[in-house]
């Protein structure tokens, strides 16, 4: 028998687009969130929606539904699957600036010490120190574990000894989603993995 959840008296157009970043979140059947594209939106965060989103999308003929939970939602005037997978019926033109804060900063640098490789206890570094006249900038700021940042203080790269893995960059917004790719949350429902990794380059 299928489980059954009930639809609140919300205001319909009170319609959010806020993704699903924490955990707990994931446990009450969210929806993959599609581009006109068949692309998420987003990788990291994975782009999701509470299932009442979803729900009030669909209802507002902002998006299809292309794959459902076993649950249903009923109102005493509706009945209706939850949705797992939507797709957006307009096209988002995704972003081409990236901007520069803590989260897509770590993200570039796929969360690990950009000295050491070490993926826990971060902060950042100014490769050039601020004192030698260093800049706050994608190109001058790295993220470092508390011991690669306490060790190079505020000495140069050179004079360290601790050498960059590789050249820090600003990343271009294409490039940032996918390195979202490699960050998974820790749920992914079965009928989103069609539409994750689809478009990814194979192996050779």
């Amino acid at each position: 028998m299928d489980s059954v959840l009930r639809i609140g008296s919300e205001n319909v157009g009170d319609f959010r687009t806020d993704f699903v970043r924490q955990s707990a979140a994931l446990k009450h059947r969210p929806a993959l969130v599609l581009n006109a594209d068949y692309r998420p939106l987003s990788y990291y965060p994975l782009s999701l929606w509470p299932w009442q989103d979803a729900v009030k999308a669909a209802w507002l003929n902002r998006v299809d539904i292309i794959a459902e939970y076993d649950e249903v939602a009923r109102s005493p005037s509706m009945e209706i699957r939850i949705p797992s997978v939507v797709v957006l019926r307009d096209f988002v033109k995704p972003q081409k600036k990236v901007a520069f804060t803590r989260f897509n900063l770590f993200l570039r640098d796929e969360f690990s010490c950009q000295y050491c490789g070490t993926t826990g206890d971060l902060t950042f570094d100014h490769v050039v120190p601020r004192a030698s006249g260093g800049i706050t900038s994608w190109k001058n700021v790295v993220a470092a574990c508390s011991r690669c940042n306490l060790h190079k203080g505020s000495k140069s790269l050179h004079r360290s000894g601790l050498s960059l893995r590789k050249p820090p960059r600003q990343p271009a917004a294409e490039q940032l989603r996918n390195m979202g790719r490699k960050f998974p949350p820790n749920y992914l429902h079965a009928s989103w993995l069609d539409f994750l990794y689809w478009d990814a380059e194979l192996d050779a």
